[in-house]
């Protein structure tokens, strides 16, 4: 192999090399665009159970001032 054949597969094994290198970068990048949008998903899910939460535990609280207003209730009748 002289210089003249060595050259023109030099060339193609860079090109080769840049398209699997941008192919790679590609998937790569769809891949953290599903995570990303996978931890989007589980972000608001666990704004909506806090949410849920706090609400269950204002009614848990008003509950329980009702009970405790008919305890008193049934004292003062007892």
């Amino acid at each position: 192999m002289d210089g003249s054949t060595i050259i023109p597969i030099a060339i193609i094994m860079i090109a080769f090399a840049s398209v699997v290198a941008i192919v790679t970068s590609y998937f790569k990048l769809q891949r953290h665009r599903a995570d990303a949008a996978a931890l989007a998903e589980y972000r608001k899910l666990a704004e909506q159970i806090a949410a849920n939460q706090q609400a269950t535990n204002e009614r848990l609280t008003e509950l329980n001032d009702r009970i405790k207003a008919v305890e008193k209730l049934l004292q003062s009748v007892g």
